[in-house]
């Protein structure tokens, strides 16, 4: 269930990637009629108007935005070898909690370099918070599966050689 759920938000942040101006006009005319801090609203209107003005004038901007959407469904995908075979692929689900742990000095160190307010690092920073937290869960539950006793038992293995011979 926790790896589901790491794929399922793998899966949904690659695919909301692909339609950012919809999306962009979308939570901004939300934000003009619901109560919202004002300097969300703004930084929000800003990044909306980037949009539409890269997205007029030179649309093909935008196709970065597209290869990281496809990125995350790509990662989405790696995470199937654990779900397969949650032992021999625990390196998958490590790697995973070293990108999430990575985000964290990516949001602060290009956060301010972009102009992105500070306020919105903690945003970015929840991702590999929040996405490090079922990774952590899975790895336990794999660490305990392989030390799991195996259904194998000596007196079984004895039976299964005589039967052989």
């Amino acid at each position: 269930m926790w790896l589901a759920i790491f794929i399922i938000g793998l899966v949904l942040s690659g695919a909301t990637a692909f339609p950012l101006v919809s999306e962009v006009r979308l939570l901004t005319f939300v934000l003009h009629h619901a109560p919202a801090p004002d300097a969300l609203v703004v930084f929000l209107d800003r990044v909306r108007e980037g949009l539409l003005t890269t997205d007029t004038n030179y649309p093909f901007i935008a196709y970065g935005t597209d290869w990281l959407a496809f990125a995350h469904l790509v990662i989405a995908v790696a995470f199937v070898g654990p779900w397969r075979d949650p032992i021999r692929n625990i390196w998958v689900i490590e790697w995973g909690m070293i990108c999430c742990v990575g985000i964290v000095p990516l949001a602060l160190i290009a956060g301010p370099i972009r102009q992105l307010p500070w306020w919105w690092l903690p945003i970015d920073i929840s991702f590999g918070v929040f996405g490090i937290i079922p990774l952590i869960i899975v790895h336990r539950l794999i660490k305990r599966l392989d030390s799991a006793p195996t259904a194998h038992s000596p007196i079984a293995d004895r039976h299964t050689v005589d039967d052989h011979a």
